[in-house]
């Protein structure tokens, strides 16, 4: 690790921290991948897992997808500033005509609580006339919620109809195949044939009280949400994984998802248009205040940046990385970054859904601050 510029006693101490949880029983397994570059330099894999386990990277899928858009948009196909219904016309029903495919990137497009099931999502059909069913919560672009899965879904039909293929075939041919990229999109959309060694999600431990909630966040109760436990649990069906969710279902390894963050970084191979990519990885287009947390959202056109305003371990960074890194974790503690200051990515999976979500967010909150600090003098 040394030769690569990466401290040997820091990243043992990251590799303990993320071995503990296995060792303890409170996770089933993880893996835990650094990349620096351009390559993976580090990567391992604990608990009932190999370095072959594919894992279930929930909201880590939304860059990829989203870097598919960056492509068209790079070659001209794809203006982000027009309307999605000008791409998708069935989408402009109940006001949603004014909603820009820019504002799906954004979160801000006004229809986070909308969610798209089957069988509707089996299909183009189903999806279109679920999409033509959605209504808005609030003006588009006036304000930012996190969207779980609804603006995905159209970033996809959107992408669809730009490239010509199903989204699942555009992400492959646009990014992951150019990238170097093991598996059909990293696992999105896989059929019933191609699921083995992919880690079972559970569920580990108990909730965290309305009393720890309070004095954690200020808060006694969550906010609901479609990101349930019962919700990730469908991802260990086949027909849930074979459908490719555009904003949840990536199926992948720490190593897949610590390398797409590297090719962000350095672009070898020219997938996307450097004005495009350095907007998309590098430039806040929403700062609208977060619902939860009371701070600026920092989204760029498909990512999170971490920010100065020392609020980057709220945004799943924790705070060792420059205010210019930037990434997008998951649900069940799933962590990716890159920072553009260090060289480094991190990525680190895991199978546990810690019912305890302090718990996952100091978790997640301490690997990624020991995993920023690998390149810093011992």
């Amino acid at each position: 690790m040394r030769a690569v510029g990466v401290s040997a006693a820091k990243l043992d101490d990251l590799l303990a921290r993320a071995r503990r949880d296995v060792d303890e029983g409170t996770l089933p397994s993880c893996q835990v991948a650094v990349g620096l570059r351009g390559e993976v330099v580090a990567f391992e894999a604990f608990g009932d897992a190999t370095p072959d386990t594919r894992y279930s990277v929930f909201s880590c899928t939304k860059p990829i997808v989203a870097s598919a858009a960056w492509v068209l948009m790079g070659d001209g196909r794809l203006d982000v500033a027009r309307p999605v219904a000008d791409y998708v016309p069935e989408f402009a029903t109940n006001g949603k005509h004014v909603v820009t495919v820019e504002q799906l990137l954004l979160h801000t497009s006004g229809f986070p609580s909308e969610t798209l099931m089957p069988p509707e999502w089996d299909t183009r059909e189903g999806r279109l006339a679920a999409f033509a069913a959605w209504k808005l919560k609030w003006a588009p672009g006036t304000a930012f919620e996190y969207h779980p899965t609804s603006a995905h879904w159209v970033l996809a039909e959107v992408i669809e109809r730009v490239a010509g293929c199903d989204f699942r075939d555009a992400v492959q041919r646009l990014v992951t195949e150019p990238a170097g990229l093991r598996g059909r999109v990293l696992g999105l959309g896989l059929g019933p044939g191609d699921q083995d060694g992919i880690a079972a999600m559970q569920v580990r431990g108990s909730p965290a009280t309305p009393d720890e909630l309070e004095a954690a966040i200020g808060v006694r109760e969550l906010p609901s949400s479609e990101v349930t436990d019962a919700a990730l649990l469908g991802f260990n069906r086949p027909d849930v994984r074979a459908v490719g969710v555009p904003g949840a279902g990536g199926v992948m390894r720490a190593a897949d998802l610590a390398l797409f963050y590297q090719r962000l970084l350095h672009d070898p191979d020219g997938i996307w248009d450097p004005v495009v990519l350095a907007d998309a990885t590098g430039t806040v287009h929403n700062s609208f205040g977060d619902l939860l947390f009371s701070m600026p959202a920092n989204r760029t056109r498909g990512l999170v940046q971490a920010g100065g305003d020392g609020m980057s371990f709220l945004r799943g960074f924790g705070s060792s990385v420059s205010p210019g890194a930037f990434g997008h974790n998951g649900a069940a503690g799933q962590v990716a970054w890159a920072d553009p200051a260090s060289g480094l990515s991190f990525a680190y999976v895991t199978n546990g859904i810690d019912a305890h979500v302090i718990r996952q967010f100091r978790r997640g909150m301490s690997l990624s601050t020991r995993a920023g600090t690998l390149t810093d003098p011992d």
